[in-house]
């Protein structure tokens, strides 16, 4: 995994920032033990989220100055926590199958929901999802799908689906990356061989396997964040990204264009959770509460290109947003795609197979 990790500290706004909300309270903020410095609250998030406007108006309107540590996996993240490395974090960002993990490791605090304005915002589908039922543990902040971004200039037949890769192998030679996400990698394959993307059959985990091995050769390097500027200097044709990343690099060059495999991809949510161990509950509770005002939604959405959970930030979205198919993809592109699960000690399968892939 790549452990490159940045630290960022939010200055205080100024004070000429306009409110975006003037209606909304905060939260019900009470005293708490757990808050050592009720003025600072620590996320640790991913590195795309790290968005300094949206830390300087909650710093206007709460007065707490918010520290932001990023990660760019899941795994890395969790690692951190166990390791004991967590402990000044007050909001985390995991995505939904890491939401079960950390909660079957006792890892999350139960969230009070009478202390929640807004929840009833959200789509029905994220106020009670399989991944975390009735939001016990999380908060969907986004969703997206996985699926290629390519260069339009160079692919004159755009890819359509995962065999697109081998079956242009020749074409794509050292101009492709892949996700440095055994899960999302090794799933994808199985999608294209006709199995679940959690599959628990390790003749399947081999079959996709063998077929990597086959890819690597052609692939450029795994990573999750760099191939941004290499697409954009010229050195990649085609990188397996989250749609979020493609949605930015679309809207800067219409050249470059997102796809989601037609036999089907992973469909994600990163959350927002309190870990146990959150030294500022209060801080922490204010900062859901904000990410949950409609206005806010929509602004991240459309900053960060991110596709929003929340029914009322999504409708102040504009028309030709709201109706872009790779923000909100179709239905019927929505029932082939499939949610990563923990798959407990089968997970070391997976691993297993991805170092094997590694030093092949």
């Amino acid at each position: 995994m790549n452990n490159r990790r940045q630290f960022l500290q939010a200055i205080a706004a100024l004070s000429s920032l306009s409110l975006a909300s003037c209606g909304w309270t905060l939260g019900n903020v009470k005293s708490s033990t757990t808050s050592t410095r009720s003025d600072q609250l620590y996320l640790f998030t991913w590195t795309q989220y790290s968005d300094q406007k949206l830390l300087e108006t909650f710093t206007t309107q709460t007065g707490i100055k918010v520290l932001v540590d990023i990660y760019d996996s899941n795994e890395v993240m969790l690692a951190k926590l166990l390791a004991g490395g967590g402990g000044a974090y007050s909001i985390i960002y995991p995505s939904d199958y890491m939401v079960q993990k950390m909660a079957e490791q006792d890892l999350l605090t139960e969230i009070d929901h009478e202390r929640l304005n807004g929840l009833n915002n959200l789509l029905p589908q994220f106020q009670n999802p399989s991944y975390d039922p009735n939001n016990r543990h999380s908060i969907p902040f986004n969703w997206g799908t996985t699926g290629f971004i390519y260069n339009s200039a160079k692919l004159k037949n755009p890819p359509q689906d995962w065999d697109y890769l081998w079956q242009n192998q020749e074409l794509l030679n050292r101009r492709i990356t892949l996700l440095n996400d055994v899960r999302e990698v090794m799933g994808g394959v199985l999608r294209m061989l006709g199995y679940s993307y959690n599959s628990q059959d390790e003749n399947q985990i081999q079959q996709a396997y063998e077929k990597l091995v086959e890819l690597k050769p052609a692939i450029a390097s795994f990573n999750t964040d760099a191939w941004q500027n290499q697409l954009l200097a010229g050195d990649l044709t085609l990188a397996m990204c989250y749609s979020a990343d493609a949605i930015r690099i679309t809207q800067e060059n219409p050249q470059f264009k997102y796809v989601i495999p037609r036999s089907g991809s992973s469909l994600w949510t990163d959350t927002i959770v309190i870990p146990k161990s959150a030294p500022n509950l209060d801080g922490a509770y204010a900062w859901i509460n904000y990410m949950l005002q409609p206005d806010i939604a929509a602004s991240i959405s459309q900053r960060l290109s991110l596709a929003t959970p929340n029914m009322a930030g999504f409708e102040q979205l504009p028309q030709n947003i709201q109706n872009n198919a790779n923000w909100f993809p179709p239905q019927e592109l929505l029932e082939k795609c499939e949610r990563i699960a923990p798959l407990g000690d089968f997970e070391d399968v997976y691993e297993r197979y991805w170092t094997k892939l590694s030093i092949s």
